[in-house]
């Protein structure tokens, strides 16, 4: 039997592994979650997610009712990736974790706050967080120019 949180593969796997591991509508998130999801039109919900402790941004992804539900139940974080159309753990390729703490929905219901605990990089290019890049902001509010 696969291992739940990681993609299928091997002999178990299904003859198509896309369509299995695809974001599916029903799936074991407790029905008065799902019912407060907002989703895009590909059955996803953004998820920012942010170190525990001192609140500092790390990065977003997207999870769809499955991945929500790997989350909550396993504490670790599980996102949908939308250029390989699978499931991923948060570290399980790059030993960079991600514990979950807590998960908080917006009030519209179309975005998710995940607080972990990060253990290494949370961005793919081995950056801290994925927001290292500074764009230059011209004007301040309450600046008349």
């Amino acid at each position: 039997m696969p291992v739940p949180d990681a993609p299928t593969t091997g002999a178990n796997a299904p003859a198509n592994p896309s369509a299995a591991d695809a974001p599916a509508g029903p799936s074991r998130l407790d029905p008065a979650v799902a019912a407060r999801l907002r989703r895009d039109s590909d059955g996803l919900v953004a998820a920012v997610v942010r170190q525990h402790d001192t609140g500092e941004v790390l990065m977003v992804a997207w999870m769809d009712d499955e991945a929500l539900h790997r989350t909550l139940t396993t504490g670790r974080a599980t996102y949908w990736s939308r250029s390989r159309q699978e499931y991923w753990v948060k570290g399980a390729t790059s030993g960079h974790h991600q514990y979950v703490r807590s998960v908080a929905l917006d009030c519209d219901g179309d975005a998710l706050l995940v607080s972990v605990e990060q253990v290494g990089a949370a961005c793919h290019t081995g950056e801290r967080t994925c927001f290292f890049t500074e764009l230059p902001v011209t004007s301040t509010p309450g600046d008349p120019s």
